[in-house]
């Protein structure tokens, strides 16, 4: 079914033995509490317990460990709210280069401070008003960097892919897969594997309500463009789907749920009561989509990946302070 797709299972499979041993096999968590809300087995894929605290070492380590000595000489350029700085860094660090970051301002602190921590160079910009894409690539033409995008590139994607690859491998059938859903690449990744192991699995994206970009996108057969969006989930603050990841996502999604922002600090709270771990507000969308009820009811048996914990303590506690 993928093998249509730019990216396919075999690329992913790839990408899985390029980065063993330098990603970790993040666990897999159940709980009876949470099958019980939901009505169905739910396997959670703890990605917030990933290098760097998010899914995005795996497509970062993939890509780069593809690159040139000559290319890892001179260095890498990325631009990201985060989590995909955070993992160009360390994985250019890993693979002995170096890094030079495209941030906004309005980063959590918690994230840039861990950008540094691993050695890359940082340049921010206004969000709302800058263009990180624009400014990405005249860095990285002005020094001579390799630019490593943060989702819309084929080895990112494969290397994304590898954590619903393992949830499979780990798990067996599942009837559908909630993923959430930025710039699309773990969503992309993740329709990719998941479907080419498991052809009948529903691939539902979940997207914050107020950066439905791929929703919207779908609906209008074509990339559209919203405002920068105003959401606690800034790793899914993308204006616009990429190129190459609507693309998959156009063919191999099955659904997009929207959750809004209360939502989303209720399921980092009931993460955090009952199962014990931290979760970012981009990586708890899906597990808000599964607690406010979005899928189909008749799904027996559910997977779900919280994508990142990268959230500082401050922050955290101020989000659940206020969630329901």
């Amino acid at each position: 079914m993928t093998d249509s797709t730019p990216v396919t299972l075999h690329d992913v499979r790839d990408a899985a033995a390029r980065i063993a041993g330098a990603a970790h096999r993040t666990p897999v968590l159940r709980s009876r509490t949470l099958d019980a809300m939901v009505g169905a087995e739910v396997f959670v894929k703890c990605e917030n317990l990933q290098r760097v605290g998010a899914f995005k070492f795996r497509g970062a380590y993939n890509t780069i460990s593809r690159l040139s000595p000559a290319q890892l000489a001179r260095g890498i350029a990325a631009y990201s709210s985060g989590n995909h700085a955070q993992a160009v860094a360390l994985a250019a660090r890993e693979l002995g280069s170096t890094a030079v970051i495209v941030m906004p301002q309005d980063t959590p602190a918690a994230k840039t401070a861990a950008v540094r921590g691993y050695g890359a160079e940082i340049v921010t910009y206004d969000r709302y008003t800058g263009d990180r894409v624009a400014i990405g690539t005249a860095l990285a033409a002005e020094r001579g960097l390799t630019l490593v995008p943060p989702y819309d590139h084929p080895h990112v994607i494969a290397g994304q892919g590898t954590a619903a690859l393992e949830l499979v491998e780990e798990v067996g059938p599942l009837d559908a897969l909630l993923v959430p859903v930025g710039g699309g690449g773990l969503a992309a990744g993740t329709a990719v594997a998941s479907k080419g192991l498991l052809p009948r699995i529903r691939v539902i994206g979940v997207e914050p309500a107020a950066g439905d970009d791929t929703l919207r996108s779908l609906a209008a057969g074509r990339r559209v463009t919203i405002p920068v969006p105003r959401t606690i989930a800034d790793g899914q603050a993308a204006e616009t789907p990429g190129e190459l990841t609507f693309a998959i996502n156009q063919q191999l999604l099955d659904d997009i749920a929207l959750v809004d922002d209360d939502e989303i600090r209720a399921a980092m709270r009931f993460a955090f009561d009952r199962m014990r771990i931290v979760v970012e507000p981009s990586g708890a969308t899906g597990l808000a989509a599964l607690l406010a009820g979005r899928p189909v009811s008749t799904l027996r048996r559910v997977g779900v990946i919280v994508s990142g914990g990268n959230v500082d303590t401050r922050r955290f506690i101020d989000l659940l302070s206020t969630a329901g």
